[in-house]
């Protein structure tokens, strides 16, 4: 048997030492950004409910440029929705400085609503 033999659809196919042939297929080169927090749950969103569209960026070589941009969207959309709120609830750095329990208190209400806000707006879209 030839080691190396082309298909009728243009395709390279290589020996193995188990005696079947298998497609000589390579992965298109890749990006190389770190994932951060809403990349991986995007990541994790795809594997378990869009198993297709997570294959077609996988073996496009664009799924770690898409979390990275997701991350990206995601991050400068929770600056922008945390100060809008901060405006429309008073939380200032006058009340820092008065109350500053209260100030962590609203603080983290705005955060976590507006995280809220970011995981259905980008991550579980």
């Amino acid at each position: 048997m030839k080691k190396h033999i082309i298909g009728e659809n243009g395709i390279g196919y290589t020996l193995a030492d188990n005696e079947i042939y298998y497609p000589d297929l390579e992965l298109t080169e890749q990006t190389d950004y770190q994932i951060g927090k809403y990349g991986s749950m995007r990541q994790n969103y795809l594997k378990e409910h869009h198993k297709a569209a997570y294959s077609k960026l996988l073996l496009n070589g664009e799924l770690n440029e898409h979390l990275h941009n997701v991350d990206v969207e995601c991050e400068q959309r929770m600056k922008v929705i945390v100060r809008q709120m901060q405006e429309r609830q008073g939380v200032s750095e006058q009340l820092k400085a008065e109350n500053q329990m209260q100030w962590v208190g609203m603080m983290n209400n705005i955060r976590q609503a507006a995280e809220e806000v970011v995981l259905q707006e980008l991550v579980y879209s």
